[in-house]
């Protein structure tokens, strides 16, 4: 445990850079095999949830040294769980507790039976709670050694650690936003989401995007209509005004807005034409490719470039430019 200020300012240090350097898969492992040396633990949960009036609702979660169907086993129990409860009463809280001695209820039997059975002696739980949405994001350290009671003075470390580890996640996953984005599209946002469609970041772009296409939106969600689009596998989502599309990597949505253009009114077919003309193939290259008659090529090309207004292939391939 660092009891200087250059061993805990080293410890920051080493975080925020393994934030930066470290893929998204690898990140979260790597940041809590840096917080055991200073905060000894046995394996970890570390997630989002809501918090519901029957347990946590989960959202995101990365499993440490943990197996899944530990999280499996959880949702049968979960309602008995105090401390979640507990967390939940202030926008940020640190625990640490033992578990017999915490769920020592006679109703808390199957909980008690649960710590046992995945290693859960002793309980370490920083959140941090939107006392609105009751939105949480937390981490949870387990000791699996009986003897290995949790510490007033180790409880007060990880809510000073809580802030930096939560910030460094984010910046992992902007950093991991910012090297796939496209630039050269001043009107071009971006954001990060789960599954649920609840928004972690999102830039003034993204932002003015969603207003622009949805008068009502206000809230801290992805429009419904936008989820409900992407939950039937599209990937793409071509509104009256924007643009916006996903990537799903990490359980987490990596989302791209830009303002619609008139390229995105061609068909797929005219689409793939286009395409291969910028490429410098001719209409007869492209009837052989793509097994079409030589005339329907050029019937596609001809609609392609009246629908964008151009008269050449220079023009063409400035207009796809916009969808990239």
């Amino acid at each position: 445990m660092p009891t200087t200020p250059d061993s805990y300012n080293k410890l920051l240090l080493h975080l925020y850079r393994l934030s930066y350097e470290l893929p998204l898969d690898r990140f979260q492992d790597a940041a809590l095999e840096l917080v055991k040396p200073v905060l000894p633990f046995d394996s970890s949960m570390w997630g989002s949830a809501t918090l519901t009036p029957v347990g946590i609702d989960v959202h995101t979660i990365h499993l440490h040294c943990q197996p899944p169907e530990m999280l499996q086993a959880y949702e049968e129990i979960k309602h008995m769980d105090t401390a979640g409860a507990l967390a939940a009463q202030e926008p940020a809280t640190t625990l640490a507790f033992h578990t017999d001695s915490w769920f020592g209820g006679p109703d808390q039997k199957a909980l008690r039976a649960h710590g046992r059975r995945f290693g859960q002696a002793h309980f370490f739980i920083g959140g941090a709670v939107n006392p609105k949405t009751r939105f949480t994001r937390w981490l949870t350290l387990f000791r699996s050694n009986e003897r290995a009671y949790c510490t007033e003075t180790e409880r007060v470390l990880l809510a000073g650690l809580m802030p930096h580890v939560q910030q460094a996640l984010e910046l992992n996953r902007l950093t991991h936003l910012n090297q796939a984005a496209v630039t050269g599209n001043a009107a071009q946002g971006a954001a990060i989401a789960d599954l649920r469609g609840v928004l972690y970041h999102s830039d003034a772009a993204f932002e003015q995007a969603l207003r622009a296409e949805w008068d009502d939106w206000r809230g801290h969600a992805l429009p419904s209509t936008l989820m409900k689009s992407f939950l039937q596998g599209c990937n793409r989502f071509a509104g009256r005004s924007q643009v916006l599309t996903l990537r799903v990597e990490h359980q987490l949505l990596f989302l791209k807005s830009r303002p619609r253009c008139p390229a995105d009114g061609l068909t797929p077919r005219e689409f793939t034409v286009a395409q291969l003309m910028v490429k410098g193939n001719t209409h007869k290259q492209i009837a052989d490719m793509l097994q079409r008659s030589p005339a329907t090529v050029r019937t596609q090309i001809r609609a392609v470039y009246e629908k964008l207004d151009i008269g050449n292939v220079a023009g063409l391939a400035e207009a796809l430019r916009l969808v990239e």
